[in-house]
C-alpha cells in the first residue's frame, strides 16, 4: 500500500515540527538547541494562531508560508536521501533531484493541510542532555492543547548555516522511517522512475482538490 498520508493527529504534530523550522537559519547564534526550539516553536505558533487569512484556509498562502518559511531551513537532501533508502546510491543525479522535488512538494503539501488545526498548543521541552561540542542532537518535546500530549522530538545537526532539523519524531514513530517503509515497498514494485511518478501523481492530485 503507498501509504503516504499522515492522520489527522499525526499531521497537527508535524505541522508544530514545521513551524520551528522556519526561522532556524537566522539564529544560528544560539547555542542551545533546546532553548532554540522553545523560542521559535512558541513565536511561531503565536503567528499562525493570529494569521486570519490562514485559519480561514487561504491555501495558496499556507503552501507559500510553508515553502518559504520552513523548508529552506530543512537539510532537504539529508532527508530525502534517508527516507528513500539504499537505492538513492544507485539512483542518477536527475532522479536524485526529481524525488526531492516531488518528496518536498508532498511535505509541504502535508503540512500546509495541517496547518489551519492549529489552535490552543503550546510546546514544553523535556530535559536535554548535549555537550558543547556536538554537532548533532535531539531535542524532544510534547505538544499540549485539548486533548493528549502529543509526543514531539527533533533530530538536529549543526551546519555552517545554522542548526537544521533533518527528522522529526511523531507519537514514537521517525518521520523519515515512515516514509521510507512506504519508498521501499514502491521501490521494490517499480523501481526508482515507479515512485517518482506515483509522488507526481499523488501531488498533481492534491493540487487540484
Amino acid at each position: 500500500m503507498f501509504a503516504f498520508t499522515l492522520t489527522r493527529r499525526v499531521a497537527l504534530a508535524a505541522v508544530a515540527a514545521a513551524s520551528l523550522v522556519g526561522p532556524l537559519a537566522a539564529r544560528a547564534d544560539v547555542t542551545a538547541p533546546d532553548a532554540l526550539i522553545k523560542q521559535v516553536s512558541t513565536e511561531v505558533i503565536d503567528t499562525l494562531k493570529a494569521d486570519k487569512a490562514i485559519q480561514a484556509g487561504d491555501v495558496s498562502k499556507i503552501i507559500a508560508l510553508v515553502d518559504t518559511k520552513v523548508m529552506p531551513n530543512v537539510n532537504f537532501p539529508r532527508m530525502t536521501a534517508a527516507a528513500v533508502g539504499r537505492p538513492w546510491k544507485t539512483a542518477t543525479p536527475d532522479q536524485q533531484q526529481r524525488l526531492q522535488t516531488e518528496f518536498k512538494t508532498l511535505l509541504v503539501r502535508t503540512y500546509a493541510g495541517a496547518l489551519t488545526q492549529v489552535r490552543d498548543q503550546t510546546v514544553q521541552l523535556k530535559p536535554y542532555r548535549a555537550g558543547a561540542e556536538d554537532t548533532e542532537v535531539v531535542v524532544r518535546t510534547e505538544i499540549k492543547g485539548k486533548g493528549e500530549p502529543i509526543q514531539l522530538d527533533y533530530r538536529l545537526e549543526k551546519t555552517d548555516g545554522g542548526w537544521k532539523i533533518y527528522d522529526v519524531n511523531v507519537l514514537g514513530v521517525w518521520l523519515v522511517e515512515q516514509y521510507k517503509s512506504s519508498f521501499a515497498q514502491e521501490i521494490g514494485s517499480v523501481g526508482i522512475d515507479g515512485l517518482i511518478t506515483k509522488l507526481a501523481d499523488k501531488n498533481k492530485a492534491a493540487a487540484k482538490s
